[in-house]
């Protein structure tokens, strides 16, 4: 429920108050929200289709969407990212609609989101502190949780004082009064709960260098095989594009974020072996806490020796999807990766629509559908036909000289074939990529 995001507290790495339990919501009701967004000059994507999504966001963290609210500002207001006026508008809204939350399409300041609440004496959650509760929720494995618990701590050290202030309000209209800050054991509890949050951060960060250290060890021990990682926006069928090619049953849901470990599937096409890797979907302002922390997870995407980028053919937003998952990429230092677009989803095209305009218009690539099977052999050959180029066996002749190329050859890779001639030994190998362009000297061409 987003109404347990700002005040949930777990371990005890969370403010906790000194006196009074922090009241719990009915895990059964759904919160009732107002969406509030800003019209910029520099917005990403249409101001209509954001609030769109963030209702989505909302529905999958348990929220109702009863109304947005909308401003054309030049930039937010710096002091509670709305002018006075228009707070007004929104706490008449609330009060008549029975609001119980207001959800910003923006990352708010610490001070932003403190002055918002005040003026509007309402829960307020901007955009990445909904993102992270969904993520929270979604996270089945200690490696995904870990993460996500790093970008939470990460977002929510500089909002401490708020959390403290929030929970000192409640407190002071129990008793009849209060001003609205923590003061005297208070602050000192606070910045026991900074140094303990702090100390976590810290355990956590060297748990998943842990994990990324083991997965690379584990990439490498992969060797030659070919592989492949599916990106693209959240919910433009990547695990069922992956479950179509591989004949496997992943978790492929029609909701935002339904995966957010990388799972990793075997696929033989035409004999060639490949590796195809699933992630975490990507969305437009994704929090950069939630990228950086997710750096393990996203090993996948950056060492793939292919990456296909799954997009939604028939969405209206496709432009601002690709664009959004190119910046995540470029991000993650992964946007000089080999990419083929996949254009999915063509079964739900507008047939008044030209899948091939669309397709030319960003660069070209395959047109598919998961769903009914159209255009899969298309992609399954065109993999291969990488892989063989990729990864195939190559022939070598190397000369009785160089002993060492020989052995580096052989421990390296899979040889198919030996044999020894007048000028040397003749193998024909599969071998990993950075071990073909060592031995460049002693491939022989064709023909």
């Amino acid at each position: 429920m987003v109404g347990t995001i700002e005040v949930r507290v777990t371990l005890n790495d969370r403010p906790q108050h000194p006196e009074r339990p922090i009241p719990t919501p009915d895990p059964a009701a759904r919160e009732r929200a107002v969406l509030v967004g800003l019209d910029l000059p520099d917005l990403h994507g249409g101001l209509a289709e954001r609030l769109e999504e963030l209702a989505l966001l909302a529905d999958t963290a348990g929220c109702d969407t009863l109304a947005a609210v909308t401003q054309a500002r030049d930039k937010p207001d710096t002091r509670a990212y709305l002018g006075k006026g228009k707070i007004e508008e929104v706490a008449a809204l609330a009060a008549e609609l029975e609001a119980t939350v207001i959800i910003v399409d923006s990352e708010l300041t610490p001070s932003q989101a403190r002055n918002l609440e005040e003026a509007l004496d309402l829960r307020v959650v901007d955009r990445t502190q909904l993102i992270l509760e969904i993520f929270s929720r979604r996270a089945s494995t200690r490696l995904a949780r870990d993460q996500v618990e790093l970008a939470q701590l990460q977002y929510e050290l500089p909002r401490f004082r708020r959390m403290w202030t929030h929970l000192s309000r409640i407190e002071g209209g129990a008793r009849g009064g209060g001003s609205g800050t923590a003061r005297g054991p208070g602050e000192r509890q606070l910045e026991v709960d900074r140094r303990r949050a702090r100390e976590r951060i810290h355990r956590l960060r060297q748990r998943l260098q842990e994990s990324e250290a083991q997965k690379a060890v584990a990439t490498a021990s992969r060797g030659s095989i070919f592989t492949v990682s599916l990106v693209g926006y959240t919910n433009v069928g990547k695990s069922t594009l992956m479950n179509a090619l591989t004949g496997t049953e992943l978790l492929a849901e029609n909701r935002l974020f339904a995966t957010l470990d990388a799972t990793t599937r075997r696929l033989t096409v035409d004999g060639q072996e490949l590796l195809l890797s699933d992630t975490v979907g990507f969305i437009r302002d994704l929090p950069h806490a939630l990228v950086a922390s997710f750096h393990a997870t996203l090993a996948e995407v950056r060492e793939a020796d292919l990456l296909l980028h799954v997009v939604d053919i028939a969405s209206p937003e496709l432009d601002e999807q690709i664009a959004a998952v190119r910046a995540v990429l470029t991000e993650i230092e992964a946007h000089e990766q080999p990419t083929l677009m996949v254009f999915n989803k063509l079964d739900a095209l507008d047939p008044g629509l030209d899948p091939e305009g669309i397709a030319a218009r960003h660069g070209g690539g395959l047109l598919v559908s998961a769903q009914t099977g159209e255009g899969l052999d298309a992609l399954r050959a065109e993999l291969a036909g990488r892989a063989r180029a990729e990864h195939g066996p190559v022939e070598l002749l190397i000369p009785y000289s160089d002993a060492r190329a020989a052995a580096q050859a052989e421990a390296r890779g899979q040889v198919q074939s030996r044999e020894y001639e007048d000028g040397g030994v003749r193998l024909v190998v599969v071998l990993p990529a950075e071990d073909r362009a060592r031995l460049a000297d002693y491939v022989v061409q064709p023909g």
